[in-house]
């Protein structure tokens, strides 16, 4: 029961985060996604720190549950990316979202190995 409730807070904040940084991006940056960018990169930085802890120290699996799983899970959104991606091909913008998937696999990617550089 434990490991749920870990999962659920995590996720439930993430999700808050996630959320909040929407509200502060996207109204700033309205023809692009940014802010699901930004929260898929965060999570993903985030992820590879906490991957690089756990092969260099071994990661409790409470604390795995909390942050990996319900933190990042709540925060980071491939639902969000692909709604985002068929709004703007649907608007006639298919470079935008061609740009869109393209870009967030780079850059989620890179910032998934910045994350785990960092840590290590």
């Amino acid at each position: 029961m434990l490991y749920f409730l870990l999962v659920f807070i995590g996720g439930g904040f993430g999700s808050v985060a996630r959320w909040g940084l929407s509200l502060a991006i996207q109204p700033l940056l309205p023809r692009f996604p940014w802010a699901t960018l930004a929260a898929n990169s965060l999570a993903c930085f985030i992820m590879g720190i906490l991957m690089g802890h756990q092969l260099a120290n071994g990661v409790v699996e409470q604390r795995r549950l909390l942050l990996a799983v319900g933190f990042c899970g709540g925060f980071s959104t491939f639902s969000t990316l692909s709604a985002e991606t068929l709004t703007l091909w649907q608007g006639g913008q298919q470079t935008l979202a061609a740009l869109n998937v393209l870009g967030s696999l780079v850059v989620c990617f890179a910032f998934l190995l910045l994350g785990l550089k960092m840590s290590t």
